[in-house]
């Protein structure tokens, strides 16, 4: 009996002490409601100046995986596309935009122009592209080329040719571009490509070339 009115008493403690805590909490007043957010700052801190966005492009892409190569002269780039398809064991390499062909003709750096056993060797493929975007490294490739759709996604390895004009600061700034381009006559299929293909969806073990390139390069020219 005695343990009884022990264990009655201790609840009637406990009970007061809550009920004493809720009286002050009440006493001081409602909690102060949350500061009310700025929308009219910007998600993302500030990119720096538009010389400067080549740069944090380049540092970007690598960081995504990509492979960057920077050329000044036409000397220097036909050199860096004749040591890359050499350390890649010579791929089949195809390029099918006449303005990339008649670049690399000037750079003597040999190529495939058609589609001659495309299917079968389809190593690497080199395709312009419509902008890059400093902000996430990303390279936006359209359909609107000669090279169409397959060669920025069939071969193992995409290689692409731009300029440092290219580089926009947003991915908004990109689709701006496309569209000040092409007006209402958009590319069927417009891809933003964000370092080489890659999933973990399995067992979080990292694949590379699960839905298109294992390796994206990209070659800028001034």
């Amino acid at each position: 009996m005695q343990q009884l009115r022990n264990s009655t008493a201790s609840l009637t403690s406990a009970r007061a002490a809550v009920l004493a805590r809720i009286r002050q909490a009440l006493a001081a007043g409602p909690a102060p409601l949350p500061p009310v957010p700025d929308w009219t700052m910007a998600v993302h801190p500030p990119l720096p100046p538009a010389d400067d966005l080549a740069v944090v492009f380049a540092e970007r892409f690598v960081r995504a995986g990509g492979e960057f190569y920077y050329a000044a002269t036409l000397e220097q780039l036909g050199a860096q596309f004749r040591d890359y398809l050499l350390a890649a064991g010579h791929p089949r390499f195809f390029v099918w935009e006449p303005e990339m062909q008649a670049v690399l003709t000037a750079a003597n750096v040999p190529f495939v122009a058609d589609e001659t056993d495309f299917l079968p060797h389809a190593d690497a493929g080199l395709t312009s592209c419509e902008a890059l975007v400093a902000r996430t490294g990303s390279v936006l490739v359209g359909a609107g080329t000669a090279a169409g759709r397959r060669l920025s996604i069939y071969p193992d390895q995409h290689l692409v040719l731009a300029r440092p004009a290219q580089v926009v600061a947003e991915i908004g700034d990109a689709l701006a571009a496309v569209q000040q381009h092409y007006g209402a006559n958009l590319p069927s299929m417009i891809s933003l490509t964000t370092g080489p293909s890659r999933t973990a969806d399995i067992e979080k073990t990292l694949v590379l070339g699960a839905h298109g390139p294992r390796r994206l390069v990209l070659f800028m020219m001034e």
